[in-house]
């Protein structure tokens, strides 16, 4: 597991792993910067969990230039260095919060000394597709603290959480959000994108652009759909042609496909959505002759002790207690934790 700090961003400020201020400075267009997620051209992040690495020899001091896109008056980020017994080191920086997120990196500054190496993904790559109960909502840390954060560092795994709280998978206005996540994963910026008065528009994602691609995705969403009295039946098929859609970027990928493991209450009863809707969602599937799409049941998983009590999104243990369950889930299901971080 990755130790991660958390640091707020304070436009146009620095901020310093360790060590003062060097003098190596490399351009954010720098071909060794490694960005994950979604980045604008400016460049700028969008969604939660982006961010970059870096492979770094002789690293003492990194630092952060920050531009005027950057969410003010400060943008909560993780930074993760790598442990390692080389000389060089792997450092991960990315946004933590569910919105509020954007960092516009201008520079960055290493220290006399340091030189970028190349940096080398791992084996395996999560997608992950949901609402606020992936992106970490409400938790102190943010999607650092989520749960599939977690699973990604567990099997020591690229990851990719696309996951907009409120949002619903139907393409429509929902808690704030003017577009469903069947839209809204397909363009580079998240749905805050509409309150943004800098880019108040959205641009189509180049898929080409995740390097490498996901060998996994995982999807959890349909809470904001019910509570927004879209039918079952039309949540199965907006799901479906979703999927399709999914299949024309991932034809070969596994999918997992999340139930709901709905609201718990303190009396112990849990309300359910669209019961049986993602059974028959990955029947229809099959029946199409795709049978790489997977069931993950999670009937169980949650109670009221791994939730905030006054909104009964998970809290920092339930969070927990989800990717352990999953990461169980995964490898009875047959994937491995890869052995090492590659770099």
């Amino acid at each position: 597991m990755l130790t991660s700090f958390a640091y707020s961003l304070v436009l146009m400020t620095t901020v310093l792993v360790s060590g003062a201020i060097g003098s190596v400075i490399i351009s954010n267009d720098h071909p060794l910067i490694h960005f994950h997620g979604r980045w604008d051209k400016s460049p700028g992040t969008w969604w939660a969990g982006s961010g970059f690495k870096m492979h770094v020899d002789n690293l003492k001091s990194l630092s952060l230039i920050l531009g005027e896109h950057t969410t003010t008056p400060v943008a909560s980020i993780g930074v993760s260095p790598y442990p390692s017994l080389k000389p060089s080191s792997v450092v991960r920086i990315n946004v933590e919060g569910w919105q509020n997120n954007r960092i516009n990196v201008e520079k960055i500054i290493l220290n006399d000394g340091a030189r970028l190496l190349p940096y080398s993904p791992s084996r395996l790559g999560f997608q992950f597709i949901g609402d606020s109960l992936s992106a970490g909502q409400y938790l102190p840390q943010g999607v650092d603290q989520a749960w599939p954060f977690l699973v990604g560092e567990q099997f020591k795994a690229e990851h990719t959480v696309n996951a907009q709280p409120g949002a619903t998978l139907t393409d429509i206005v929902s808690y704030g959000n003017q577009h469903g996540v069947s839209f809204q994963f397909f363009r580079t910026e998240d749905t805050g994108y509409f309150y943004t008065t800098d880019h108040n528009f959205t641009t189509a994602w180049d898929f080409r652009r995740d390097v490498p691609p996901p060998t996994h995705v995982i999807i959890h969403i349909g809470a904001n759909d019910a509570s927004q009295s879209v039918t079952q039946d039309s949540f199965i098929k907006t799901f479906l042609n979703f999927i399709s859609r999914l299949r024309t970027l991932y034809p070969t990928q596994p999918i997992f496909l999340f139930t709901p493991w709905g609201w718990p209450s303190a009396d112990g009863s849990v309300s359910q959505y669209y019961p049986g809707a993602h059974q028959q969602i990955v029947q229809d599937r099959i029946k199409l002759g795709d049978h790489n799409v997977f069931l993950v049941n999670t009937t169980g998983w949650v109670t009221f002790d791994d939730v905030f009590p006054d909104n009964q999104h998970p809290n920092v243990p339930g969070h927990e207690k989800i990717a352990n369950l999953f990461g169980a889930w995964l490898e009875t299901w047959g994937l491995k934790p890869e052995p090492e971080w590659p770099a």
